[in-house]
């Protein structure tokens, strides 16, 4: 029997992992890749008594997945909070799957399973997700300072950053390297405190990757929403995720999408809803579109052809109107 450990390269996958893995630990193979490589399971393959924990994925892109490895004798354990689609009812699944709260992640799903053990985690995981007011309060309610929870935002933020790129080779750390770095510490702060050079590698990256953001053209700009074109580049790449989050938290009534140009005729979309406006949920724009989907509060289009942007755009003015 083996243990396959199978998880999105971001802060909330990796904050997830690490919380399972202090309460029990196991030797688990890895699987990993870059934010929007989320079809993660199609990278498994298992004999019969294998054990797979499958972390911050959508279930609904991986239903034929789950069931090929049903099938083949294996075990899963599912935690997630994107849109599922159709359920799988079998006794060798369980599932922790919460798809209808813009106030959940897997991390902080991961922490109500474990009864908090590890919930400094779980809140770097919520912050990596842009929960910052329900990280915030969940902080201040388990005791942390203001100062803690600051350095724990930073750090969800940073980590969350390292996971975007359109291939490996454009991340600062491999989500399985850096996981293997981070789970060594019970606290957060701890890593923060005795490892700095994985932190502030991140930080100095974020910092200059947010200020070429910063300069790239709207597409589209009102009271009610706007589009942001990120051209075909590495940090454009690494950063387009968090700096839609922080044009959310700075425009709160606002809708956002950055749409950020791919090797070849395609791109990748970005879809926030107005932190103020939470009743048009995210995922069901983007599941419009062959390759989208996310969440309520934040969602994407993993490949729209180039020749599709025009019709995402007045789509996304309409949806957001």
């Amino acid at each position: 029997m083996s243990y396959i450990d199978v998880f999105n390269g971001d802060a909330d996958g990796i904050c997830a992992l690490i919380q399972l893995r202090k309460v029990n630990p196991q030797n688990a193979q890895l699987v990993t890749g870059v934010k929007r490589d989320i079809n993660l399971l199609r990278h498994v393959n298992v004999t019969p008594d294998d054990q797979i924990t499958v972390l911050d994925i959508s279930f609904d892109k991986n239903h034929l997945d789950v069931l090929r490895l049903l099938n083949s004798g294996a075990s899963i354990k599912y935690f997630d909070h994107h849109y599922s689609g159709v359920p799988i009812n079998h006794p060798r699944l369980e599932t922790i799957i919460n798809d209808q709260s813009s106030t959940i992640c897997t991390g902080l799903l991961v922490d109500q399973y474990i009864s908090g053990q590890f919930r400094e985690w779980a809140l770097v995981a919520a912050f990596g997700d842009n929960m910052n007011n329900i990280a915030m309060s969940l902080g201040k309610n388990s005791g942390l300072d203001h100062k803690s929870l600051c350095l724990l935002q930073k750090l969800g933020i940073y980590i969350n950053y390292n996971s975007y790129g359109e291939n490996l080779s454009d991340l600062f750390y491999h989500p399985d390297v850096l996981y293997g770095y981070l789970r060594q510490y019970d606290s957060p702060l701890n890593f923060i405190q005795e490892d700095p050079l994985i932190y502030d590698t991140l930080e100095t990256g974020y910092q200059k990757d947010i200020a070429m953001a910063q300069t790239s053209p709207f597409l589209y700009q009102s009271t009610e929403s706007a589009i942001i074109l990120l051209r075909n580049e590495k940090w454009a790449h690494r950063v387009n995720g968090t700096y839609i989050s922080k044009l959310a938290n700075q425009f709160p009534d606002r809708a956002h999408a950055i749409i950020t140009e791919n090797t070849g005729d395609t791109c990748t979309v970005s879809i926030r809803t107005p932190i103020t406006r939470k009743t048009l949920p995210a995922d069901q724009l983007a599941l419009k579109f062959p390759s989208g989907g996310g969440r309520k509060s934040a969602a994407g289009i993993n490949t729209l052809p180039i020749d599709q942007i025009g019709q995402f755009i007045e789509e996304f003015k309409t949806y957001f109107k």
